[in-house]
């Protein structure tokens, strides 16, 4: 029973805290109704067992709690309208047929309006569910500032008068590049090694691509998640970040490079084009052996003309270096202007290496340590240059 309250409470919550949201029109009245609901749910679902549509019952407790705290409290009555509603309004309730409103929850909470910090703690608190510890602890803050961040996001919400809604269509496009950015940003941060968020991250994407079936871009992203998180057993070994090329092809996950592969065709099904159909496209490419390098040099180009970005040629130095060797990718990474970022860096030393300039591949592995933070890319540049060490002792 333990397991069925936990995975009715991450799979409900989402949907259970819209609902109340954008009934009650107020984050904090919702949010304590809905976990009123759920510690009651806990009591009598242990009891009498598991109603058979959990998120109605969820949702007509949690509404019926928000009511009867209005009433008590007046100084809440006048803040919020929903004291014209009369007791008819509990008993009129269709309990099998809530609206779903996390879409209009998840663009409430990436509106522009939010800084993307705020954003991203929004989403995962209210879509996810995670603990204002929890999220605090993935983004390595205090959970007190992760607390202001939060309150400052909702009551931002509130003065700024954001509506909860979906955009409308001529707002909808850039409104949803936005949304998609934070969820990928979550996913981000968990690929790194923290694969709760990733797990989250793709969930969210799910629950995008259930909600919004034609926009090609939700499935191009769910697709790349899907098929970069396949890769999560081959990229450590114990505790050690291992490199593209030396992973392990027998343990990739096989039903989530399928499942990746399944939204992929979805998105190219809708006529997708966009970056994230291009980057999942190129993810599976990856999942191939042996990988097809010229054609993932030329979607990186693809890509490249899209988004014009220094980091997506960085990438396609990467694939040009593997299809015609490390001279060419070297051609391309001296051309690029990206400062101290640490990939350029370890990818020039890595090109350098292989054409036999072990001095200068030194000194851009050393460089590119000074600035990873990160302690298990740290302990791969660190063995990096003791191989560069030994080959020169």
């Amino acid at each position: 029973m333990v397991g069925e309250l936990e995975d009715a409470f991450r799979e409900q919550w989402g949907r259970v805290l819209a609902a109340l949201i954008g009934f009650l029109g107020d984050f904090d009245v919702a949010e304590e109704a809905a976990q009123e609901a759920f510690a009651i749910a806990a009591e009598r679902w242990r009891r009498d067992g598991v109603p058979a549509n959990p998120a109605a019952w969820l949702i007509t407790t949690a509404r019926n709690r928000a009511l009867n705290r209005i009433r008590r409290d007046k100084t809440l009555a006048s803040k919020l309208p929903l004291l014209a509603l009369d007791e008819a309004s509990e008993e009129t309730m269709n309990a099998t047929t809530f609206p779903d409103e996390r879409l209009e929850l998840i663009f409430t909470c990436c509106h522009p309006a939010l800084s993307v910090e705020a954003q991203v703690a929004l989403t995962l608190r209210t879509l996810g569910g995670l603990s204002t510890e929890e999220i605090a602890h993935a983004f390595l803050v205090p959970e007190t500032t992760m607390a202001q961040r939060l309150v400052r996001a909702k009551r931002k919400i509130k003065a700024a008068g954001i509506p909860f809604r979906v955009p409308p269509d001529h707002l909808l496009p850039d409104r949803l590049v936005a949304v998609l950015a934070v969820v990928y940003l979550i996913f981000n941060e968990g690929y790194g090694g923290r694969g709760d968020l990733a797990a989250e991250a793709i969930r969210l994407g799910r629950a995008l691509a259930e909600l919004m079936p034609d926009e090609p871009e939700v499935h191009g992203l769910l697709a790349l998640m899907l098929l970069l998180d396949a890769r999560r057993d081959a990229r450590f070994r114990d505790g050690e970040l291992v490199l593209l090329a030396d992973q392990d092809p027998s343990l990739l996950d096989r039903k989530g490079i399928a499942e990746g592969r399944a939204s992929l065709d979805r998105a190219i099904a809708l006529l997708g084009r966009g970056p994230y159909v291009v980057q999942a496209a190129i993810a599976s490419l990856h999942a191939e052996e042996p990988r097809d390098w010229p054609q993932i040099a030329a979607l990186y180009g693809e890509l490249s003309r899209m988004t014009d970005s220094p980091v997506v040629e960085l990438n396609r130095a990467i694939a040009i270096a593997e299809a015609d060797g490390p001279q060419a990718g070297l051609a391309i990474v001296d051309r690029l202007e990206l400062g101290d970022y640490r990939y350029l860096h370890s990818t020039r030393g890595e090109l350098l290496k292989r054409l036999g300039r072990l001095d200068e591949a030194r000194e851009e592995f050393s460089r590119a340590l000074e600035l990873a933070h990160d302690e298990t890319e740290r302990r791969l540049l660190q063995r990096r240059l003791a191989e560069l060490r030994e080959a020169t002792a």
